[in-house]
């Protein structure tokens, strides 16, 4: 398996990954012949040139446009999408470069209150994103990787200066992009992840992890605009996996583990606390009973969450159980590929969950809720429901 790994210290931008990008192996000519497929009127050059930050080389991509006033000249994302779909670029990277602009376009309607078709981008920006975001779709199909993953972004910190003004460091529209994506901030005080990289990281990663479970095989450094006390590059890895260390059935993820122990709390209260877990995204919930000093018995609540979700987590234990104190602990959790399918019963119908490993479907079970609900319908018991369904009679 062929693994693209983005290692976001210093944060990513377009035009840091097309150096990355370049750095790592994919042909110049290549990158440049395709970008001339998209019809864009205006006039610019790529610069391609080696430079460091704080003692590390690598590549630095540039868009140099024309000196003419783009002030008051702007583009919709219709007519930006427009440009891509009649571009002569292969059909995955369209789709690609289509599901990132989108990303970006989602996250400025959201931000400004309009529809998604109607969102504007300035010339200059419009035509650095195309090419950024154009040519990061080029790229990885170049690559044919397998599976692309991501550390946690770092985002700075402090103000940046835009079109709307002075905005805080997540910007709106990027902190919009980055929903659900680890995050580390606080290394410098200037923005670091510009919603173009936000979205290629958004619209193309399959798992964000630290975990580097793969073999080396080339590394790219893209240079990034600014010379700061910590390197402003961005590190890719090109990466091989065997085939008995992944499977495209299994699907890794990291989560977290939160456990406290309780002694003295009313037990009819638990119900209304995995509820609430629940509701705000737990991924699972469990009580196991304990025995705890002097022999007083005692239950471990567990809750296995998201990094996005663990606050909250902890939140809903300090103030809906009796605790005073909560252990933590980063966890890989591990699936298997499932998909989810409808069958008829004479009771109704029932939502069956399969399971599948190296291509094979290996487990099937029905989803309790319905057989729960079908039975209270009908007046009959899950268990009758349960054994119509493993009796093969069903369509």
């Amino acid at each position: 398996m062929k693994i693209l790994y983005y290692d976001c210290f210093s944060g990513i931008s377009g035009d840091m990954n097309l150096g990355a990008m370049l750095d790592l192996g994919v042909d110049p000519a290549y990158l440049l012949g395709e970008l001339k497929k998209v019809n864009i009127d205006d006039s610019y050059e790529i610069r391609i040139s080696r430079e460091k930050r704080r003692g590390i080389e690598g590549t630095r991509f540039e868009v140099l446009l024309q000196t003419h006033d783009h002030s008051h000249q702007h583009r919709t994302y219709s007519d930006i999408a427009r440009l891509l779909e009649e571009s002569g670029v292969s059909a995955r990277a369209k789709n690609t470069g289509l599901n990132i602009f989108r990303k970006v376009a989602e996250a400025e309607a959201k931000v400004h209150g309009c529809d998604v078709e109607e969102v504007h981008f300035h010339e200059v920006g419009a035509l650095d994103s195309i090419v950024d975001i154009v040519g990061a779709a080029v790229c990885l199909d170049y690559l044919q990787v397998d599976r692309v993953l991501s550390s946690p972004v770092e985002i700075g910190g402090g103000f940046v200066r835009c079109t709307h003004g002075i905005l805080p460091v997540p910007a709106p529209a990027t902190v919009e992009i980055l929903r659900g994506i680890p995050l580390k901030s606080g290394a410098v005080a200037f923005e670091t992840t510009t919603p173009t990289g936000a979205a290629i990281l958004a619209a193309t990663v399959d798992s964000f992890t630290d975990k580097l479970n793969f073999t080396p095989v080339k590394i790219g450094y893209g240079v990034g605009q600014r010379d700061t006390e910590i390197p402003n590059v961005l590190r890719i890895y090109l990466g091989e996996s065997g085939e008995g260390e992944s499977d495209p059935d299994v699907a890794e993820q990291d989560a977290w583990v939160l456990e406290c122990n309780i002694d003295d709390m009313n037990p009819e209260l638990y119900d209304a606390v995995m509820d609430r877990l629940f509701e705000k995204g737990a991924l699972d919930v469990t009580l196991t009973p304990i025995l705890m000093k002097k022999s007083r018995p005692a239950v471990t609540l567990s809750v296995i969450c998201d990094q996005e979700r663990k606050k909250e987590m902890e939140e809903i234990l300090w103030l809906h159980t009796s605790t005073f104190g909560l252990r933590a602990y980063r966890i890989s959790k591990v699936m298997l590929k499932r998909d989810f399918s409808t069958v008829e019963t004479k009771y109704g119908p029932v939502t069956m969950k399969q399971a599948y490993f190296k291509g094979k479907r290996i487990k099937s079970k029905p989803e309790y809720e319905d057989c729960k609900r079908l039975a209270g319908e009908k007046g009959v018991s899950i268990l009758e429901i349960l054994d119509f369904l493993s009796s093969g009679k069903c369509r």
